[in-house]
């Protein structure tokens, strides 16, 4: 039985001691400021480790944070003493936005004991927690780190031509609306505005209530149903790969099969004066 993806404040202070590993996989979105490296030296889980998308990617790749190869993922794991039982709980400075991506990855690799926390550290503090005061860590694990690639959940520019005409599959994009309707610019330069032709606008932060957190099930649901999803095979999409994991998270959460993710996202199709494209 697949494990439930998200994990609350209350449920991860109630967890029985040396169960999972903490891991920081907090990043910046384009426009964000901040430093991830300092704000984890200053406020961290007890004994949990960075998850460094921008570094556990494909770099030979020139677009941002794409996924990288199994051995690659697998070496990192091994670095941290993570073996494929190892019980994951990624979280975020604030939100959830690395934490999915991070989340998603794990999943891709085969990784099955692996959870968000809901709201991210933001949370835990919001609640009145320490987060020095998390249950105690699982100790490190000395094997190799044997990946089990799921390719079914990743999509490329292939997949996604396929299925500008397939009925069955819906492209949620979850960029804002000004971005999609290309009356807002791209963050990154030499970016056409706009969006594959037929996909639908899932802003991701329609997904979160004030405090960074998920809707309930029930509300998630109402919002993939509102924009034909609820029946429909799914391809996340977004700038870059990022917030449409918290897309595929929210579909997880609702109950729905998670679809793909399209690793490339705008980044790719934008850039890309082949591909085809639609502004409103």
């Amino acid at each position: 039985m697949t494990p439930a993806p998200l994990i609350d404040v209350q449920t991860l202070m109630a967890l029985p001691p040396r169960r999972y590993r903490y891991l920081d996989a907090s990043i910046l979105l384009p426009g964000q400021q901040g430093d991830m490296e300092r704000a984890f030296r200053e406020l961290a889980f007890r004994k949990a480790d960075r998850f460094r998308i921008d570094e556990i990617c494909d770099k030979d790749s020139p677009l941002p944070h794409m996924v990288p190869g199994a051995g690659l993922f697998a070496t990192f794991m091994k670095s941290l003493g993570i073996g494929r039982e190892t019980g994951l709980i990624f979280y975020d400075q604030k939100g959830s936005i690395g934490a999915c991506r991070a989340h998603w990855m794990a999943s891709l690799f085969g990784h099955d004991a692996v959870h968000v926390l809901d709201g991210g550290l933001e949370a835990l503090v919001r609640d009145g927690h320490d987060p020095g005061e998390v249950p105690e860590p699982a100790g490190p694990v000395q094997e190799n780190y044997f990946p089990c690639t799921t390719y079914a959940m990743l999509a490329g520019k292939g997949d996604v031509l396929a299925a500008l005409i397939d009925p069955a599959t819906i492209i949620l994009d979850a960029r804002s609306k000004a971005r999609f309707d290309a009356v807002a610019p791209e963050p990154r330069p030499n970016m056409r505005g706009g969006h594959m032709p037929g996909a639908v606008n899932l802003p991701f932060g329609e997904l979160l209530d004030e405090r960074g957190c998920f809707l309930q099930p029930e509300a998630l649901l109402a919002r993939f149903q509102d924009r034909g999803a609820g029946q429909c095979r799914v391809i996340t999409s977004c700038g870059s790969g990022l917030t449409a994991a918290t897309i595929t998270m929210a579909l997880r959460v609702a109950g729905l099969a998670p679809g793909q993710l399209y690793d490339g996202s705008w980044a790719e199709w934008g850039s890309d004066p082949m591909t085809p494209i639609e502004v409103s």
